[in-house]
């Protein structure tokens, strides 16, 4: 991801390879021009994902071991570990409480540990990360393990009170805004509280809608547009500020050591 022209967008969570068609979805991102992280969900989905990003310019692909999944591929962990050196982009990874994964939570700490000891150690990574029920167990971790000087941290779909998402800015933390999230009162309050110098859009796809099918990144523009909203500003001052967010946690973690 180099210099961001005036109307590319930005999509940095979206699951192009759950789509039916992967090379397809890809392809759509492109044309659209959206800045897309196409993240996985388990190690073995990386080097598919690699192959076809390698030399596409808006879309780049994340090395993630989903938490959901943990509880089934805790053992893929050293597979991770090994594909780790091929990528800038860690995700989807983190932790999830909810009532359905719950009974994993020793294991997912255990590996969301171990991944952000081995991104600390590797240096300039950049995670989206997943947090479900689990806030303030992620920015404790986050502190511990992943200091702000050897890489940066998205909070994908962050449904942490504003107390936890100060306490996120005050450690470096981003995130990564999607439709479904200002569709609350609760959730147009916490955007409100968001610096604008923090905030990024996704869509989940195709884990979210529009207009009843699955979102694909082409729809961060509505999503900007609601953002945009929320935030009494325009929708073209909105996508600079996007934009400009994107490039800056570019930049920066570019210039961070890496081992």
């Amino acid at each position: 991801m180099s210099v961001l022209p005036q109307s590319a967008g930005v999509d940095f969570h979206c699951h192009l390879d759950l789509y039916p068609d992967h090379e397809a979805a890809i392809a759509r991102a492109e044309a659209a021009r959206i800045y897309t992280l196409a993240v996985t969900t388990t190690p073995k989905a990386w080097p598919r994902n690699h192959e076809l990003t390698r030399h596409t310019h808006y879309v780049r692909a994340a090395l993630g071991l989903h938490p959901q999944l943990v509880a089934e591929r805790a053992g893929e962990l050293s597979l991770w570990e090994q594909y780790l050196p091929q990528t800038r982009y860690v995700g989807e990874v983190g932790l999830d409480a909810g009532p359905r994964f719950y009974k994993s939570l020793d294991v997912q700490v255990r590996v969301f540990r171990r991944i952000l000891e081995r991104c600390a150690e590797s240096g300039g990574k950049i995670l989206t990360v997943h947090s479900v029920r689990s806030v303030p167990t992620v920015l404790d971790m986050l502190e511990r393990h992943y200091p702000q000087d050897r890489g940066a941290v998205v909070l994908h779909w962050f449904t942490g009170s504003k107390r936890d998402a100060r306490r996120a800015v005050a450690i470096g933390c981003y995130f990564s805004v999607n439709g479904e999230m200002i569709r609350s009162e609760k959730g147009r309050a916490l955007l409100g509280e968001l610096p604008s110098d923090r905030i990024l859009t996704e869509t989940d796809g195709p884990f979210t809608e529009i207009a009843g099918r699955p979102a694909e990144p082409a729809n961060v523009q509505t999503t900007i547009g609601e953002i945009a909203r929320v935030r009494n500003v325009t929708a073209d001052a909105m996508g600079d500020i996007l934009r400009s967010n994107l490039q800056t946690l570019l930049l920066h973690v570019s210039e961070r050591p890496a081992s």
